[in-house]
């Protein structure tokens, strides 16, 4: 077996080393049942406990209240840009919308189809390169709900704390691509959303935590699979869940409190980003998109001088193991992302490259 390189992909992203090993001998026989986790009835005793212990995990990572149901659905975070206006917003209502990338972009274009939508705040004027904030946020008169992408995966920019919705509107939230990166305070949201192939586990699920006053019943008549609350009264099992992503997602929170929760994985993406952005800010050869007071600690983005120089860096990363850096299209250059999973050894790889590569083609550059 051949020896495993860094992952910088956005997503499905690199998972811990210790859950991989897991996961290899519970595919094969989980918890001495003589079957593999793949192989569990969904409504079986074995899979009972994963279910069971799963939520428990995550809700003592995030200290999450009695109040909130904590469960997972299928259809990817995309499918919850038409969840939650069919759920949440009455027809003849507004919701608000922070516009700070793409997947914000795709959840507003599905409020439309059930109410109205309003954008209150807005970095399209700049590629998405920071996140709206203070006099340039403009709530609509009493919108239902606010709804923010708190990390913005292609562009690199994050939220670096919550906005504050007008009176009687709840904060919905897709964290996809930052959850569980830093503690998070679940009673400021009605609604918190996320994809896992980032942080938490493969892809094919979603963990969702809601406010169960405001899930119990949809504002229209839906079909029953759209409904928030079947799927939180049945434990994210009202028809066959993602097994495996269940059980991944245990293991994933399990090493998050083994590793000290989530102070420690803050403390641990911020030494990531001091190297990162540390290097970035002393130099001039490649020109970052993020704004600096809203640089993502998930996902950096950069680029070289010219285009070609993109291309070869790129090419000449690979060769060193760094896979997975090429930026969205929108974007271009480079993106390396580093979720909580992603270890210091590849960051360290990763600047060193950097700056070889810098000290390299820097005249070429300049001519």
């Amino acid at each position: 077996m051949g020896d495993r390189i860094f992952n910088f992909s956005a997503g499905p992203a690199c998972l811990p080393e210790s859950v991989l090993k897991q996961a290899q001998k519970d595919i094969w026989d989980i918890a001495g049942s003589g079957i593999g986790i793949l192989e569990h009835s969904h409504r079986g005793k074995v899979f009972d406990k994963v279910t069971h212990e799963t939520e428990a995990l995550c809700r003592k990572i995030a200290g999450i209240p009695d109040e909130y149901a904590v469960f997972w659905m299928q259809g990817g975070a995309t499918s919850q840009c038409y969840f939650v206006p069919a759920n949440f917003l009455p027809a003849g209502r507004t919701a608000d919308y922070f516009e700070t990338g793409k997947w914000a972009q795709d959840s507003i274009k599905e409020a439309p189809l059930y109410g109205s939508s309003h954008v209150c705040g807005s970095s399209k004027d700049a590629n998405f390169s920071y996140i709206p904030m203070g006099e340039s946020v403009s709530y609509s008169d009493n919108p239902v709900y606010v709804h923010m992408t708190s990390n913005n995966t292609i562009m690199g920019t994050q939220f670096h704390a919550e906005p504050t919705p007008p009176k009687d509107a709840f904060l919905v939230c897709d964290a996809s691509s930052d959850i569980f990166s830093r503690p998070i305070d679940v009673n400021k949201y009605g609604l918190i959303y996320a994809g896992a192939q980032k942080n938490l586990g493969p892809s094919g699920i979603t963990l969702l935590i809601a406010r169960k006053d405001l899930i119990a019943e949809p504002v229209r008549e839906l079909p029953t699979m759209m409904q928030f609350t079947k799927h939180a009264d049945a434990e994210g099992r009202y028809n066959t869940p993602n097994t495996f992503g269940v059980y991944l997602m245990g293991q994933v929170f399990e090493w998050i409190i083994a590793e000290g929760g989530l102070n420690a994985m803050r403390e641990m993406n911020e030494q990531k980003a001091d190297l990162v952005y540390g290097f970035l800010d002393s130099q001039d050869f490649y020109t970052p998109h993020a704004r600096p007071d809203s640089r993502s600690n998930m996902n950096y983005t950069f680029k070289c001088p010219t285009p070609e120089l993109d291309k070869l860096f790129l090419t000449e990363s690979e060769k060193r193991g760094l896979d997975g850096m090429k930026g969205h299209r929108s974007v271009g250059g480079m993106r390396a992302s580093m979720y909580n999973a992603f270890p210091m050894a590849g960051v360290k790889a990763l600047v060193e490259f950097m700056k070889s590569f810098a000290h390299e083609h820097a005249a070429g550059a300049k001519a």
